[in-house]
């Protein structure tokens, strides 16, 4: 660790928030590089990074100086990608049931109402195809299962922003998607 992060790091300490920027400013772009090489999508790879930034922000007293700023904050960055990683496999099984327990056809309704409703679920389901992972469970569980941006965020184990910047990429996606596939539904037509 050089003496200038050394001091930077200190004046983090000592309150002075705005010197975590240019302490990390160097990293950023590695930070992100180093991510997508073990969460894919480049989407997800910038949310780990950001997720990875705010915990050495809170956690920066736990920095080992001889293991070095930049060490440990890709150390940081290696345990929060694999920790979403594994999120992802859990929120995908969990997504997955969801599905199969919304394919179900609703108990009490008319044949031509449960009809309606199949042909609404699978052109949705169709317009869902577009949206990456994260999207498409943020906007299930928003939009399907009604949850609020906090238990969605808490849920998917992320922040309420996050969940609000996917929430409102899929919904332009599902409608762009929508209108596109479905003109005659929407008025586009004409």
């Amino acid at each position: 660790m050089d003496n200038r992060e050394k001091e930077l790091i200190e004046r983090v300490l000592a309150g002075d928030a705005a010197a975590f920027e240019p302490l990390v400013t160097p990293y950023r772009g590695a930070l992100i590089g180093l991510a997508v090489r073990i969460v894919p999508n480049l989407e997800d790879a910038k949310e780990v990074a950001q997720e990875a930034l705010f915990k050495a922000f809170r956690y920066l007293r736990g920095c080992d100086p001889e293991l070095g700023f930049r060490n440990w904050l890709f150390q940081i960055v290696v345990n929060t990608a694999r920790d979403h990683r594994r999120r992802e496999g859990d929120a995908a099984r969990r997504l997955a049931a969801a599905v199969s327990d919304w394919d179900r056809p609703p108990a009490g309704d008319d044949p031509v109402t449960r009809l309606e409703k199949s042909q609404a679920k699978i052109r949705l389901r169709e317009c869902l195809d577009i949206l990456s992972d994260r999207e498409r469970e943020v906007f299930w569980l928003r939009e399907i299962e009604e949850l609020s941006v906090a238990d969605t965020a808490r849920a998917l184990k992320s922040s309420s922003i996050s969940v609000r910047v996917h929430l409102n990429r899929a919904r332009g996606k599902v409608l762009r998607r929508f209108r596109a596939k479905y003109p005659d539904l929407t008025g586009e037509d004409r």
